[in-house]
C-alpha cells in the first residue's frame, strides 16, 4: 500500500515495535530537482534527515535499524555525484567520531568496504571500533551493498570452509546460511519502509526480507518525518503476521 502526503498525521506509538526496521532512503535527487538545486543538495538534506530518524529510532526503542546508504549499483551514477556522496560519507563519519558517539548506538557497516578509498575504510573501522562498546540500538549502514552480492559472498565463504575442512556440505541449511550473512546474529527484518513512491526492493536485504512487512510512502526521503515513521509503525502493528501459517 502506498501512502501519500495527504495521509500524514499524528500517530501514537504502538505497544509492540518491530525489532528490526529497514529503510531505503530514496528520493534525494528528485527532492533537489523540485527545488532547482543540484543533486548534491538533496543528498545533504537526506543525510541530515538520516541523523534525525536514526536518533528517533534509538530513542523509541528500535533494536536494529538498517539503512540503504549506497548500493553496489550506485557506482554507475555520474562520477561527480559518486564523488560527492563519498565526500558526504566522510564528513558524516568524521562528525560521528566527534559528536554522534554520545548516542548509545552501535554502528556496523554491511557491504563490501574494500570498494571504498582507504581513508574512508579507515574511518569506517574507527567508527565501528569506537561504537562497539555501545549497548543500545544497532545501526547497520549498508554501503556498497547488494542483496545478491551478499548471498554470493555467503555461498563462497561456506564453500571455502568446506574446502578447508571447517564445514561439511550437509551442514548447509537456512540457519547455517544466515550465519554467513552480514547480519549474522541479528533478527530478520520485521518492517521495510521506502519513501519516494517507488515500490520495489532494489536488491536490499533479499534474504532478511522473507517475511518483512512493507510500507511505502509517496514522500521523498528528505521530507520523511518522525510522524511518518510513527504511521509506519502503527501499520506494522495492525497487520497479522502468520509466517506462512493460518
Amino acid at each position: 500500500m502506498l501512502f501519500h502526503k495527504k495521509d500524514r498525521g499524528p500517530a501514537p506509538l504502538p505497544q509492540v515495535l518491530p525489532a528490526h526496521v529497514g529503510i531505503i532512503m530514496d528520493g534525494n535527487g528528485r527532492w533537489a530537482k523540485k527545488r532547482h538545486q543540484p543533486r548534491s543538495a538533496g543528498h545533504r538534506a537526506g543525510a541530515q534527515n538520516f541523523r534525525t530518524i536514526t536518533q528517533y529510532c534509538s530513542r523509541i526503542g528500535i533494536k536494529v535499524l538498517t539503512v540503504y546508504t549506497f548500493s553496489t549499483e550506485n557506482w554507475s551514477r555520474p562520477a561527480e555525484e559518486v564523488g560527492g556522496l563519498l565526500s558526504l560519507f566522510k564528513d558524516y563519519l568524521e562528525e560521528a567520531l566527534r559528536d554522534f558517539m554520545d548516542e548509545n548506538i552501535r554502528v556496523r557497516f554491511i557491504g563490501d568496504k574494500g570498494g571504498f578509498p582507504p581513508d574512508l575504510q579507515a574511518l569506517m573501522g574507527r567508527v565501528e571500533e569506537e561504537s562497539s562498546v555501545k549497548t543500545g540500538m544497532v545501526l547497520n549502514l549498508a554501503m556498497n551493498y547488494g542483496g545478491r552480492a551478499e548471498l554470493s559472498r555467503a555461498a563462497r565463504r561456506f564453500a571455502e570452509d568446506v574446502q578447508a575442512g571447517r564445514a561439511k556440505p550437509e551442514d548447509m541449511d537456512e540457519s547455517c546460511l544466515a550465519g554467513y550473512l552480514y547480519t549474522a546474529g541479528q533478527p530478520d527484518l520485521d518492517l521495510l519502509i521506502r519513501p519516494s513512491g517507488e515500490q520495489r526492493l532494489s536488491n536490499f536485504l533479499l534474504w532478511q526480507c522473507a517475511y518483512a512487512e512493507f510500507v511505502f510512502f509517496d514522500i521523498l526521503w528528505p521530507d520523511f518525518k518522525t510522524q511518518d515513521l510513527d504511521k509506519a509503525l502503527q501499520i506494522y502493528a495492525s497487520r497479522q503476521r502468520r509466517f506462512g501459517g493460518v
